[in-house]
């Protein structure tokens, strides 16, 4: 899969000059721009906030219509489907995205934790409904970060670091204050923390909850229940995913044969691989990597 960097600058094609942090990065958006968020989905692990500042944009999330409006903060998180069905010629607004595997070193990781999954587990949509003065905070806060992308300044990437975490801060701020709901235990969250850092290093080779139940000392019943109180969603939900999109990022950017494929990611045989990405997807890995390149990829995909 796609680092934030590389990402930025492969799939959306930002110039390298403005790409001056591995873990954050924010741009102002048109629907034309923010359609690119369909070109995203298995190439990118990383958290994004979507501040609409006018017009309004709809989109498909998790199996959800809804459409954003002027003053609608959406907040994604790694793992979910979303995908853009259409926006109106006004629309405007500001993103800003963090690599999921470097955030998760950072000291701000908590907020991260509260901020991204609890409004999604527990208000069962990731959209908060900000006042104008606060959605013209964010819009200050958002715009400093891409004012200090531009800066040629010796301590850059440290400096959007603090403002991010400023961002955060201030997220947890509104929504705590808007829906009076209280955040997760600190062993909760810790332990999903735990959970989510073993992740990347370890879903290719181990598929099983037990692996990651053992490293982490709990039982698998109560590992299975802190992910899902905390994110909404199983611990086999989050392996799967991962998987699906090493699976979608070699199938799109490499040559190798299926065959490969399905062993490099552990699966027991080429047909077990098969249904898991059939399950997944909804079509064979084959008839999707002909659907993203077309023929010429056929005698590739065997």
């Amino acid at each position: 899969m796609y680092d934030l960097r590389n990402f930025l600058l492969s799939v959306v094609g930002i110039p390298e000059e403005e790409v001056s942090s591995r873990e954050v990065y924010c741009c102002e958006n048109d629907t034309k721009r923010t359609f690119l968020t369909n070109e995203m989905q298995g190439t990118l692990a990383g958290y994004s906030y979507t501040l609409v500042c006018a017009g309004w944009i709809k989109i498909i999330y998790n199996d959800r219509e809804l459409t954003l409006l002027s003053g609608d903060m959406f907040i994604y998180t790694p793992g979910f489907q979303v995908s853009i069905l259409g926006g109106s010629d006004d629309y405007r607004s500001l993103c800003l995205i963090s690599d999921e595997w470097t955030t998760l070193e950072m000291p701000i990781v908590r907020n991260l934790v509260h901020l991204a999954y609890h409004p999604t587990a527990a208000l069962g949509q990731p959209v908060v409904h900000l006042s104008e003065q606060q959605a013209k905070h964010f819009q200050q806060r958002m715009k400093e970060i891409i004012r200090y992308q531009k800066l040629s300044h010796r301590f850059k990437e440290e400096s959007i670091r603090m403002l991010y975490s400023l961002f955060l801060l201030d997220l947890m701020d509104v929504m705590e204050r808007s829906t009076g709901y209280s955040f997760h235990s600190e062993r909760a969250t810790e332990l999903f923390i735990a959970f989510m850092r073993l992740l990347p290093k370890h879903f290719i080779e181990h598929h099983e909850i037990e692996f990651y139940a053992s490293r982490l000392f709990v039982t698998t019943t109560h590992l299975s229940r802190v992910v899902r109180q905390i994110s909404g969603r199983t611990v086999s939900d989050y392996i799967n995913q991962m998987l699906v999109m090493e699976a979608v990022w070699l199938l799109r950017s490499t040559n190798l044969s299926i065959a490969v494929i399905s062993e490099r990611l552990h699966f027991a045989d080429q047909s077990s691989f098969s249904r898991f990405f059939v399950r997944m997807k909804g079509v064979r890995p084959k008839e999707f990597r002909m659907r993203k390149y077309g023929d010429k990829t056929a005698d590739q995909s065997k």
